[in-house]
């Protein structure tokens, strides 16, 4: 490395944390070579205006995620912070990934359907029942009921993170409504536009046909076996924070993008509402939370739902993707549980660690936990997106001392884990790298016979320097993940 080139990166500690891009002693990984040669050889001008092409692009597609605070009257509509330097991942570790993913969602698809049905693995004592019925995204109206395919998550985010080693980790699964989605493909077409040299030059795996496979999961829950399902994309409308991206999965994939007022129920079928009548809906892919689906199943005051539509859903003339009831899997606490689910329904050992977890609602667990508030990370249960979380090495006392409180009242409502040390990407800020934590959102699509794990998933970055919070809905961004063919 030239000492010019060394001076531009001495700003990083490559000692305490894994860096995608450097090796310990600041030499470039060898599946970064042609990246790195390429951003580090672009003067300041030329960035700038990369810059300012890639934001007018976005703000042209209309590419933005909506924040709200409760400091603000208005929600704030922006677009999604992206950066132009991609994350590269290389074959033989993403593989692996593969492998893991697609055993992992295996092993929750089977546990919904167990849980829903004989509860084999609450009698055979593997997770406690109290975790399931007090489980806030249990849905007793699905018990029993049989759903297409056996498929209860067509669509899974399952985050990753890696260690000051490089080892990976699963750090949550998103199994109800996951997004990201667009991100990852407009990210893509950004960057195969703006640097199309250095895209093309990569031997980057293409992700266009995974849309094609994320209709066919969709059109093969069809009851019956419909050969030309009618499908929908149920949003709750423009105010939602992920609207753009409902928006662009429904046009990609051609299906209608409706709200619950769009949709009528009658004779225990669903029909689709518009100018050319009514016509039977066969599949409704939901981006919308499982109380404000039907106000007659559900909560009863729900405007964006359809009424009836869990009765059409019993009588098998609906399929819903992705089912009711998937949230009893990704519940942060028994998230803990996953390995043991892997064994008990595969026989295999998880291809894919948990991060290390303690479920408070065990003795053992929380008195450890409440005498190490401040190294460890704290979360609920039942909520995402970076809210209702303590990070205790970052927390102050009053904060650490509040988050005791709240755990002494209601344990079962927390899971504290060991604090990691997330690897770093470099990311372009005021004409130079800087480095910033990151992690991984793998989707995983499953249909009927199929399973498919989007090659590169969706990057994010916390911006903030030192932080670990890489929601969007947190201020984080984004970057393309490259996942190489050869």
């Amino acid at each position: 490395m030239s000492m010019a080139m060394q001076s531009q990166f001495n700003f990083y500690d490559s000692q305490s944390f894994y860096d995608e891009m450097f090796d310990k002693d600041l030499t470039v990984r060898m599946h970064y070579e042609g990246v790195h040669r390429t951003f580090a050889r672009m003067k300041p001008p030329e960035l700038a205006a990369r810059h300012a092409t890639m934001q007018q692009r976005m703000l042209e597609e209309g590419i933005t995620f909506t924040l709200y605070a409760q400091d603000q009257s208005e929600p704030l509509e922006r677009t999604i912070p992206f950066d132009y330097i991609p994350r590269i991942i290389p074959r033989h570790e993403w593989e692996s990934i593969e492998r893991g993913m697609k055993q992992r969602v295996k092993a929750l698809n089977a546990f919904i359907r167990d849980i829903y049905h004989e509860q084999a693995i609450v009698k055979d004592g593997i997770i406690p029942r109290s975790m399931i019925i007090g489980n806030t995204y249990f849905r007793p109206e699905m018990a029993g009921l049989h759903v297409p395919q056996n498929v209860y998550m067509t669509a899974s985010g399952i985050d990753l993170i890696r260690d000051e080693k490089g080892r990976y980790f699963v750090l949550e699964d998103n199994l109800r409504t996951p997004s990201g989605f667009s991100y990852l493909y407009k990210g893509r077409s950004l960057m195969s536009e703006l640097f199309s040299e250095l895209y093309l030059s990569s031997a980057v795996a293409d992700i266009e046909r995974s849309l094609n496979i994320f209709l066919s999961s969709l059109r093969s829950l069809a009851p019956s076996g419909k050969r030309d399902p009618l499908i929908v994309l149920l949003t709750p409308g423009a105010y939602n924070s992920a609207y753009f991206e409902h928006a662009f999965l429904a046009q990609q994939m051609g299906i209608h993008l409706v709200e619950g007022r769009d949709l009528v129920y009658k004779d225990h079928k669903i029909y689709l509402r518009d100018l050319r009548g009514l016509r039977q809906v066969d599949v409704i892919y939901r981006r919308l939370d499982d109380e404000y689906l039907d106000p007659l199943a559900f909560q009863s005051d729900s405007l964006l739902g359809v009424p009836g539509l869990m009765n059409a859903y019993r009588a098998g003339n609906i399929a819903i993707a992705n089912a009711p009831g998937t949230g009893v899997a990704d519940d942060k606490a028994v998230y803990a549980y996953v390995p043991d689910m892997i064994r008990y329904y595969s026989g295999e050992e998880p291809i894919l660690d948990n991060v290390p977890t303690y479920v408070l609602a065990r003795k053992e667990d929380r008195e450890y936990a409440l005498a190490n508030l401040d190294q460890l990370v704290v979360k609920e249960t039942s909520l995402s997106g970076g809210y209702g979380m303590l990070i205790g090495p970052a927390a102050s006392q009053k904060e650490i001392h509040t988050f005791a409180d709240a755990i002494r009242r209601d344990p079962s409502r927390y899971i504290a884990q060991t604090t990691m040390k997330l690897s770093r990407a470099p990311v372009m800020l005021g004409g130079a790298m800087q480095p910033r934590h990151i992690d991984l959102r793998v989707f995983v699509l499953m249909g009927g016979s199929q399973m498919h794990v989007i090659p590169g998933g969706l990057t994010r970055v916390a911006l903030q320097e030192g932080s670990l919070v890489v929601n969007s809905s947190q201020g984080g961004g984004v970057k393309d993940t490259w996942v190489l063919s050869r």
